[in-house]
């Protein structure tokens, strides 16, 4: 004589009861679409899903890398040499320098302003991220320019000829121009790439906090529902600490 238990079979959501072959998977457990092995779910959804993921994986990436170094690259270029010469004193020659810094501090000033945009990129959503993203991509688009404009600059070598000479009329001779503006256009061009990608792919990016922003906390856990006509309900509650017979 078998075993007989006065407890119902567990049932699922179609009312019939579920067998061992369902619980594990088999033949009967199939999607709403016909995906095997993946219960209501069709199988090209998470196909279709993946590669939006990673291509928005990427396209932060290849932001943060771009900024980040163009930043670098425009703050280090600006304190190189951009111009040399030489200045006459006396009967002889004085070499004179001028770094980027001296010709214009205007594109290390917007690599700056490109660097805190780029972080305030994800601390804003919406039109304000759409907004950072613009200045992110003016600040290099501006540095870049900045750069190549005053790449051929001799006023700031006058200056140091002058100060170096004593000489207020004092000018440079043998000018000669380095290769660190242009580098520094470059740095300019980086930052732009990544302004470009925000306003691109900005709206699918995180933001930073994104998940309190609603409520100031942490999301609460919603109770389980308990169906007093199962008693295997009843029982995972009681496991929980739950009262199910409130």
């Amino acid at each position: 004589m078998g075993y007989v238990s006065a407890v119902p079979p567990p049932r699922n959501d179609t009312g019939a009861p579920e067998g061992p072959e369902a619980r594990a998977g088999g033949p009967q457990a199939t999607g709403a679409l016909g995906a095997p092995g993946v219960p209501g779910v069709p199988g090209a959804l998470g196909a279709a899903g993946a590669p939006v993921g990673r291509s928005g994986r990427r396209s932060v990436a290849a932001a943060l890398l771009s900024g980040a170094l163009g930043a670098t690259v425009v703050l280090l270029g600006s304190g190189r040499v951009w111009v040399r010469g030489t200045a006459a004193v006396g009967g002889g020659s004085l070499p004179v320098t001028a770094d980027g810094q001296a010709v214009t501090g205007l594109p290390a000033a917007l690599a700056i302003v490109g660097l805190a945009a780029l972080v305030a990129v994800f601390a804003v959503r919406g039109t304000s991220r759409l907004l950072v993203s613009a200045l992110l991509a003016l600040s290099g688009a501006g540095a870049a320019v900045a750069a190549v404009l005053a790449a051929d600059d001799r006023q700031a070598l006058d200056a140091q000829a002058a100060k170096a000479t004593a000489d207020t009329a004092a000018q440079v001779g043998a000018l000669a121009h380095t290769a660190w503006p242009f580098v520094t256009a470059v740095g300019g061009v980086l930052i732009l790439v990544a302004g470009l990608l925000a306003l691109r792919h900005g709206r699918t990016w995180p933001a930073m906090g994104g998940r309190y922003e609603r409520d100031g906390g942490a999301p609460t856990r919603r109770p389980a529902t308990v169906d007093p006509d199962r008693p295997e309900d009843l029982w995972k509650a009681l496991d929980r600490g739950e009262d199910p017979t409130r």
